[in-house]
């Protein structure tokens, strides 16, 4: 059974969702509480909690949030954007993450995203690799880099990552179906790395497709916050696989 983890990104305090990662293009829908507990009260476990502000600051910014969701809430937290350092990291675990997305942090210091890895564990440390035409980008996804992503997961996967979310950058926010071969790719070539696929789910089809294909973890958030995918119909197909 596939993990649906629901994504709220922070801007300015406020849960919005970008297009294709373009910082223009941005759709506000409310208070990162009350979502988050509207999807608590749907069946939801997890939460991919992204602070936009800090991936462009590169350091932690809207933690309080994360605070607030996670003393009024018993969603089990990934918390990612802009945690640079061991003081942003320790900010974001004592706020009450469960666990860390680290993406831009592997790629600039990659021996301390390792660090991180040793210190706190491969289940608590998540490899954020977000793509765009088969290359890593970071810092919010405003800079391109010359990674390519299946030798990036390459390298992780040898120096102990278990766990990573790939984000297709190019179809994130456009609800126009995930990208099936590259999913299937990773899975095919890394078998035992528990694979989170995001960008472009739209329906519950999208979700049913990658679960087939034995994707581990979806995540899913503007196609919530649009009612393409309906919170009940996405209790009721966790309830009736779990």
């Amino acid at each position: 059974m596939i993990e649906v983890i629901p994504a709220i990104d922070i801007i300015g305090g406020r849960v919005v969702r970008l297009t294709q990662g373009d910082f223009e293009r941005v759709t506000e829908y409310g208070d990162p509480l009350e979502m988050a507990l509207m999807l608590e009260d749907h069946g939801m476990k997890r939460l991919h909690l992204v602070d936009l502000d800090g991936a462009r600051e590169k350091r932690v910014v809207n933690h309080r949030v994360l605070e607030r969701i996670a003393t009024r809430t018993s969603l089990v937290i990934d918390a990612g954007g802009g945690i640079r350092s061991d003081e942003d990291i320790r900010i974001v675990f004592e706020s009450g993450a469960i666990m860390v997305t680290g993406g831009s942090i592997a790629i600039t210091e990659p021996l301390v995203f390792t660090g991180w890895l040793e210190a706190y564990g491969p289940e608590r440390i998540i490899l954020g690799a977000d793509f765009r035409e088969g290359r890593i980008a970071v810092s919010g996804w405003e800079e391109a880099t010359r990674a390519l992503l299946m030798d990036h997961l390459r390298d992780f996967s040898e120096k102990g990552v278990r766990k990573t979310i790939c984000t297709d950058i190019s179809r994130d926010g456009m609800m126009e179906g995930p990208s099936m071969e590259i999913y299937k790719k990773i899975k095919t070539e890394f078998p035992s790395l528990y694979l989170i696929a995001s960008g472009g789910v739209g329906t519950l089809k999208d979700i049913e497709m990658l679960d087939k294909a034995g994707i581990d973890g979806v995540i899913t958030g503007k196609a919530i916050f649009e009612g393409r995918v309906g919170l009940k119909e996405l209790e009721s197909y966790i309830l009736k696989n779990s």
